[in-house]
């Protein structure tokens, strides 16, 4: 990919990062229209400009704002879905081919690790491909095969490079981001792995994507089954702080608050709940109030 286009998606990930993972104005607008469909239609992904978002949204809205956003810079994205055990389709992606198949990729040998780890936006720093990658050599065979994960969803917001499988390459790839180190395991050409850790924890398999992807027909099918989902029942937000590397997530009460040293719970107390929730996530006070009467009706 040529950095042109690289700083593009780059810029793409950092607007998104900014976004809050929430499920609050997703049970707020179920409730508005009565219908996953209607709820869908309302939502700012399709609706508003980023900066004017109600609030923030699941994997479904951060994934949609960027299929349409690369779409529209002439990028070809696949959106794919995650499953989870016997869980299916509970979860969304992108996935980029390299737009520039005139550019060389870079095949690097095992010894490479540093530079095969690099975050890839590294590439649109001033350092010149030499310098971040001294030991690198020209892969022609690879350049069509060249293709990106995208995460929002999941709170990754770096393009990670996909490994092929066995016997093309590895059939693994390793990005420590903080405070969430990922790996991604390619198993077959049809399949991919997410794997997660960090602060001492083991790698855990988050979720299994077919690399292949859906229509956009089957993708807001799947969305609007989102919308039953039992997560739906409870508040859950999720914001990641870049800057200082700390992850905050709120789920049935109570605060996890994780960083490069490790992890702490705290449990919110009611009376606290909606203004300690409001500063943390960057949310209006009166949508979290909102949602958490529409919950404590339905319970």
């Amino acid at each position: 990919m040529t950095p042109e286009n690289m700083k593009k998606v780059v810029d793409l990930c950092n607007q998104v990062s900014n976004i809050t993972y929430e499920n609050l104005t997703k049970i707020i607008r179920l409730e508005q229209t009565g219908s996953a469909t209607g709820a869908r239609k309302l939502d700012d992904s399709d609706q508003n400009d980023i900066d004017s978002w109600m609030g923030g949204g699941t994997c479904f809205s951060m994934t949609w704002h960027m299929y349409q956003a690369l779409t529209d810079m002439g990028f070809k994205p696949r959106l794919v879905m995650g499953h989870k055990r016997k869980e299916r389709n509970i979860h969304c992606a992108l996935i980029l081919p390299d737009p520039d198949p005139s550019t060389p990729s870079l095949r690097l040998s095992a010894q490479d690790d540093t530079a095969l780890h690099a975050p890839l936006s590294s590439l649109v720093s001033p350092l010149s491909f030499d310098a971040l990658y001294p030991k690198a050599t020209i892969g022609s065979d690879l350049i069509a095969h060249t293709s990106y994960l995208l995460d929002p969803g999941y709170l990754i917001f770096d393009p990670l490079q996909m490994p092929l499988p066995q016997p093309f390459d590895t059939g693994e790839a390793f990005f420590p981001l903080s405070p969430n180190c990922v790996r991604l395991v390619r198993p077959t050409l049809e399949s991919m792995e997410l794997w997660t850790g960090g602060a001492g924890a083991p790698m855990k398999l988050r979720f299994e994507y077919p690399v292949e992807g859906v229509s956009v027909e089957e993708f807001k099918h799947h969305w609007n089954e989102s919308f039953y989902r039992e997560m739906m029942t409870y508040p859950v937000l999720n914001r990641l702080d870049r800057e200082k590397g700390i992850q905050y997530y709120y789920q049935k009460g109570n605060l996890v608050v994780r960083s490069s040293t490790g992890s702490k719970m705290t449990k919110i107390e009611p009376a606290d709940r909606v203004q300690t929730l409001s500063d943390i996530f960057k949310l209006s006070p009166s949508i979290i109030e909102q949602a958490l009467q529409i919950l404590e009706k339905k319970h």
